[in-house]
């Protein structure tokens, strides 16, 4: 059965959908953006914005009963990828191996016009 994972910890959804789901042991996560608890967009460059978005999905999964040490997917979506370095750098900070497998993408443009978003899927504890 499909549960919605609420948190006022991070930001709340800003259209039709929800800050993560799980299915039985899996908890998929939608894409945070550097925004804080409080919906305010996180000012400086993509390292400062990576350390919030993970910050953002840290606070998702413990409101789902697990955390970044459980996650087997990443997907890092970047609006230019010359600042791959930069978020890669915050991103291992968060992450140890074995590391989950991770995709990244550069896109044409993100909400707000933020530099990063990220998604996870994780086992729940």
């Amino acid at each position: 059965m499909k549960e919605v994972v609420e948190t006022s910890a991070a930001p709340a959804a800003i259209g039709p959908y929800s800050q993560a789901t799980t299915f039985g042991n899996l908890v998929i996560t939608s894409g945070q953006i550097p925004l804080n608890a409080q919906g305010e967009l996180v000012p400086g460059g993509v390292a400062e914005q990576t350390e919030q978005v993970l910050q953002n999905l840290r606070a998702v999964l413990a409101a789902a009963g697990t955390d970044l040490e459980r996650v087997v997917k990443t997907t890092v979506f970047l609006a230019d990828m010359n600042e791959f370095a930069a978020m890669n750098a915050v991103y291992e900070q968060h992450f140890q191996p074995p590391y989950p497998a991770r995709s990244t993408v550069q896109v044409a443009r993100l909400p707000r016009d933020v530099r990063v978003e990220i998604e996870v899927m994780a086992e729940r504890h």
